[in-house]
């Protein structure tokens, strides 16, 4: 199919169940963290999604291997794919998973201005910029919530800040340069090729315990992050980017900052103060108006 389509009903349905995935993802990891260090959850995630991904390419005949031209850039989109995943997973250590998915979810609008700053003819519109301003109130607006009701909370909320820095960066990388013509298999390869080398022996070298007990939670949690977030939910996002209208599928990406604050109170009890409900309302606009005149390519 060369011309994207407007989404139909499966697609929409197929873009809120991977919302609702991306947004519980740090109630997973918190669910984890005591049988399972963070910085080593990433790393078994990435291994386990590597393995599977390795098995989807030789089922489709993908090659992964050949000379494209991808190398280097796919190096620095890995480096930068399992930076980001230090920061979220090493963050949650210090705050709470409903901060983190407000802050790392900052990324569709540092997003939006690395492409405008980077892609030649793609622009931010006027309302655009206005989605730009508020994603950047709502998270200094939750900062302010942090330093009131817990200041502890701080470092972990800078390191989703980091982390979605980390985020925008990959994508824009992965749209200026050979990566945008590669297909996504090794795109992804790339990412959690590196993830799953790397970060398992940063865990080591910060001193984590690791793999602490085997539950049956540690184990439903990895095995979700590996098997449903990081190879079957990527997997689907471009399988819908090859056939929809991108701007519009991404307009959807404000619901994962509310799945993933509704997960932390419901699933952990975590607390849902006025002013940081207020925030997160902030950021999920700033998101939608970034996305509003999504371009179709």
């Amino acid at each position: 199919m060369n011309q994207r389509q407007p989404l139909d009903a499966s697609a929409i349905a197929t873009m809120v169940l991977l919302t609702s995935i991306w947004g519980f993802t740090q109630v997973a990891i918190k669910l984890a963290a005591d049988d399972v260090s963070v910085v080593m959850q990433a790393g078994l995630r990435s291994t386990i999604s590597l393995a599977l991904l390795f098995g989807w390419a030789r089922w489709r005949g993908t090659p992964l291997f050949n000379r494209d031209g991808t190398l280097w850039p796919g190096l620095a989109a890995g480096a930068l794919y399992a930076g980001e995943f230090f920061f979220v997973y090493a963050g949650l250590s210090y705050t709470s998973a409903s901060r983190m998915v407000v802050f790392v979810y900052l990324t569709p609008v540092l997003t939006a201005v690395g492409v405008h700053l980077f892609v030649k003819g793609e622009q931010l519109a006027g309302n655009q910029w206005a989605g730009v301003l508020l994603g950047f109130t709502g998270i200094a607006v939750a900062f302010g919530d942090g330093f009131l009701s817990s200041p502890g909370s701080l470092l972990g909320d800078a390191f989703g800040v980091i982390a979605a820095f980390f985020w925008a960066a990959t994508t824009v990388v992965i749209r200026t340069t050979a990566l945008s013509q590669a297909s996504a298999s090794k795109t992804l390869l790339y990412q959690i090729g590196i993830a799953a080398l790397v970060l398992p022996f940063i865990s080591m070298l910060i001193g984590e315990p690791g793999i602490v007990a085997v539950t049956t939670t540690a184990v439903a949690s990895i095995a979700f992050q590996g098997i449903v977030v990081s190879f079957a939910s990527h997997l689907a996002w471009f399988w819908l980017l090859t056939r929809f209208l991108a701007g519009r599928l991404a307009a959807f990406s404000s619901l994962a900052p509310l799945f993933g604050v509704l997960a932390g109170v419901v699933v952990l009890n975590e607390p849902l103060r006025a002013q940081f409900a207020f925030a997160a309302a902030l950021v999920i606009a700033g998101i939608y108006l970034v996305n509003r005149q999504g371009r179709p390519h």
